[in-house]
């Protein structure tokens, strides 16, 4: 079994403890196989200086030596990160060649096919920080087995074709495995650091591809709508509750335009400069609805209903029958248009589109309808 990191983080009044990535596993197991083919002596434990300044003991399983050649694994520990990646091996083997540390991907590493990731199109998703880490460590046993050649490294993940199907890659276009990441080497639980990279990584290859506009959507549930209810075939990005950080990017990456589409349950907390729609930092859905319902005339039993409700459709429902809904939604969603564009500093047009289940489409702020048409022709293009 592999060693447990011992370091911890809290989230809230939770401790939950950290693991390591797959880039600090390739290092450990590339480390681990060059030991042995230099020394020709089998190793158990393999130590790991991670670039975030953290020492790492791995436990090296499944060694096979030949004549030539080494290769091994070190075991994931995503800690108490729910990453689907935990207990997955990542194997490296490690041949002798003439000069110059190399690394390759093998099976379930996944190969780019779309520019604007870290990795050139072509290339084995071996991130450049992982990739720097696993050349430095091997570089390190070479110098002291005053080894004088080089190594061609090859990084596998058995079973990363399977597991890639769960992950962000196909729609990044890596095709074919997981990728081997990791800026700092450890595994923080519920990073969100994590979640906004992607975020960047998608909005980054959009940019690179010749997007002035990109379409966003919370998840899975907006980019159907976006599709189907709206009938936009363009690609969009999923930034799960990182709307501010979303829009960050999209000024940093010089973006022209962004639409936004989602779920009023999502969509509503903007109203109140919520930009990070994750419950545990704030609620706020039934007060805003219920103020700008009263900003309509609702009675003190009208606002009272709106505020013991539990989900959005339930206050929508309310809103309906008292003839509210219409003019509570386009206030609402001129106030969503304000923050987003309080947001951005008018570094870019913004708008957005609500919906619900039961009511489709709710409203639209100002430019929706110019930033649709222009994700229409960029969609031709």
């Amino acid at each position: 079994m592999p060693l447990k990191l011992e370091e911890y983080v809290y989230r809230g009044q939770k401790r939950l403890r950290c693991g390591y990535t797959t880039g600090s596993c390739a290092a450990a197991a590339a480390k681990a196989a060059a030991v042995m083919l230099l020394s020709e002596k089998q190793i158990e434990e393999v130590s790991l200086m991670t670039p975030k300044g953290i020492f790492l003991r791995l436990t090296v399983q499944n060694v096979r030596i030949e004549k030539g050649e080494v290769s091994c694994a070190i075991q994931k520990d995503s800690g108490d990160d729910p990453d689907i990646t935990n207990g997955v091996l990542v194997y490296a083997h490690v041949t002798r060649i003439d000069q110059d540390i190399l690394v390759e991907g093998g099976e379930g590493v996944g190969r780019v096919t779309r520019a604007g990731l870290k990795c050139a199109v072509g290339e084995a998703a071996i991130n450049p920080g992982p990739r720097e880490l696993i050349i430095r460590n091997v570089q390190e046993v070479c110098r002291d087995y005053a080894y004088p050649g080089g190594m061609l490294v090859r990084i596998s993940v058995p079973n990363g074709a399977e597991l890639a199907k769960k992950t962000f890659n196909p729609r990044l276009g890596i095709e074919g495995g997981i990728s081997i990441l990791g800026s700092t080497g450890i595994v923080e639980p519920m990073s969100e650091r994590a979640l906004i990279e992607t975020i960047r990584a998608e909005l980054t290859q959009m940019k690179t591809n010749g997007a002035q506009v990109a379409a966003v959507v919370p998840g899975n549930y907006g980019e159907t709508f976006l599709h189907d209810g709206l009938c936009l075939p363009c690609r969009a990005v999923q930034c799960s509750n990182y709307m501010g950080d979303m829009l960050d990017l999209a000024v940093e990456l010089r973006f022209d335009g962004i639409l936004l589409v989602g779920h009023i349950g999502k969509l509503v907390k903007l109203a109140g400069g919520i930009m990070n729609t994750h419950s545990r930092y704030a609620d706020g859905r039934m007060e805003i609805l219920a103020a700008h319902a009263a900003l309509h005339g609702a009675d003190a039993s009208v606002i009272a209903q709106l505020m013991d409700c539990a989900a959005t459709d339930e206050a929508l429902s309310i809103l309906d029958g008292q003839a509210l809904m219409h003019p509570v939604m386009d206030t609402v969603l001129k106030k969503i248009a304000d923050h987003m564009d309080l947001r951005v500093h008018g570094s870019l047009q913004t708008a957005a589109i609500a919906f619900s289940d039961a009511y489709g489409v709710l409203g639209q702020t100002d430019r929706a309808a110019d930033l649709m048409r222009r994700l229409r022709e960029e969609d031709k293009t």
